[in-house]
């Protein structure tokens, strides 16, 4: 069984050190999606939504919230991200949204895709939650991560 990176020794949490890492290229791509009936995804689609353009408000969420990862996530690094995308995909009875997190760094960013793609679901949860009240958010995970 691999050791936990973000125990210690004695089983206290603590942040990595990857003071000694190479910086290098690196990308990380998040999946998941929220479901809806299909008179709300016609409801976005048409931007009839009252609480106003629900997928670019998510893609801006999403996109802020990666940026805000290591503050929502207390062994998170801080990072500075130098490209972050949120893609919100319309189907007929569901939102597929994919975050996709690139950066510079001695340290990945898995975290800051897998926020993005959360908090752009939470708020088309959030801005749909008064014309739909069976909306699931589920799936998310992370679909890719590389060093270049």
């Amino acid at each position: 069984m691999k050791k936990l990176s973000h125990v210690d020794k004695h089983g206290r949490a603590r942040m990595v050190d990857v003071s000694a890492k190479p910086v290098q290229m690196r990308t990380a791509v998040a999946r998941g999606e929220i479901k809806l009936q299909p008179a709300t995804v016609r409801l976005i689609k048409a931007r009839r939504v009252a609480k106003g353009d629900v997928l670019n408000t998510a893609r801006i969420a999403g996109i802020q919230a990666a940026k805000r990862t290591g503050e929502l996530i207390p062994l998170c690094h801080p990072l500075a991200l130098t490209h972050v995308d949120v893609d919100l995909e319309l189907k007929r009875d569901r939102v597929v949204i994919t975050g996709t997190a690139k950066i510079a760094a001695q340290t990945g960013v898995e975290m800051e895709a897998l926020t993005a793609v959360s908090v752009a679901a939470l708020t088309i949860y959030d801005m749909c939650k008064a014309v739909d009240k069976r909306m699931v958010i589920g799936s998310v995970k992370l679909i890719s991560k590389r060093k270049e």
